[in-house]
Parts: structure tokens; C-alpha cells; sequence
């Protein structure tokens, strides 16, 4: 199964398509492979790949640029898992940001771990029950930067695996 990716990226100001964003939102994609060089185990990051298989791992990376003059507050920058994929992890070496995550499209957001309540049968009785919600359950991740100074970039990330 080859599929291909369509996403939403969000930023700060952004309500409307004629609204001019105080941020400059760039995705890259790429594709995860581990190779040996050398006879040494290492990464390699293909990006923008046309296709993807089940099983690939993809690391989604955003550029966030401040494009304004002036220091901006609280910039909330969203991305949506893809269909057709697994939240995995943040990506290494992420700067010290809130994140927030999301288990219905972007509805409602909270920091992990998050809980849901679930109906579960014990003993032949219908019992209400809290569980941790599993990573691989997010559809949608948002970072919620405290001060982007004027013209500054921040780069912000995570991976996912195609099913």
C-alpha cells in the first residue's frame, strides 16, 4: 500500500485564508531508514518522499519563523497526524516547549499523559474506568511557544509510523 500525505499546519493569527500569519509555517517530511556506514549504525532522513510503505517510520519536522518585527507570545503551532498513521515520539533534542496532545482531530488538547474513561465488564457489572490513552492514539499534536522573538525560527517535531 503506497500513501501519500495531506496536512493542516496552524499558527498563530491564522482565522481566516485572507489574515496574514505573524508566522512562517515549513513542513518537511522525510523518511527514517537505519543504515550502516562504515560498519556503524546510523540514521538516515530522506525528505519529502514520494511514497511510503506500511511500516516506514516518517519524521515530521515544522519550521516556525516569526516574520514580524516583534516578539510574539504564546504561539500555539498544530500538526495533525496523518490518517493512516501512529504517533511515535517527539523528535530528539526538541526544545523545552509545551506540548499538548489530542485524541479527537484537534477538538480538545491536554499535556500527557492524557486519560480517558472507558466501560469495561468485571465480575458480569458494567464499570467506568480511567486509562492512560496510548501515543499511538493521538491524531493531533500542538506546541504552544512562550516568546518567539522578531525574525526568529524554531524547529518542531515528531514520528510517526505508516500502517
Amino acid at each position: 500500500m503506497k500513501l501519500k500525505f495531506a496536512l493542516i499546519l496552524t499558527g498563530a493569527g491564522v482565522a481566516a485564508a485572507a489574515t496574514t500569519s505573524p508566522v512562517d509555517l515549513k513542513l518537511v517530511m522525510s523518511l527514517v531508514r537505519t543504515v550502516t556506514v562504515d560498519g556503524k549504525v546510523t540514521e538516515q532522513l530522506s525528505p519529502n518522499p514520494k511514497t511510503v510503505l506500511p511500516g516506514n517510520v516518517v519524521s515530521q519536522v515544522v519550521t516556525v519563523n516569526n516574520v514580524t518585527g516583534k516578539t510574539l507570545q504564546n504561539v500555539p503551532v498544530t500538526l495533525p497526524v496523518p490518517k493512516n498513521t501512529q504517533y511515535l515520539a517527539p523528535e530528539a533534542g526538541q526544545p523545552s516547549i509545551r506540548t499538548e496532545y489530542s485524541i479527537d482531530q484537534g477538538k480538545t488538547f491536554a499535556q500527557a499523559p492524557l486519560k480517558k474513561t472507558v466501560t469495561v465488564t468485571e465480575n458480569g457489572r458494567s464499570v467506568r474506568k480511567d486509562v492512560d490513552v496510548k501515543p499511538s492514539e493521538y491524531t493531533s499534536v500542538r506546541w504552544i511557544i512562550p516568546e518567539l522573538g522578531a525574525n526568529q525560527t524554531l524547529k518542531l517535531g515528531y514520528r510517526i509510523q505508516v500502517k
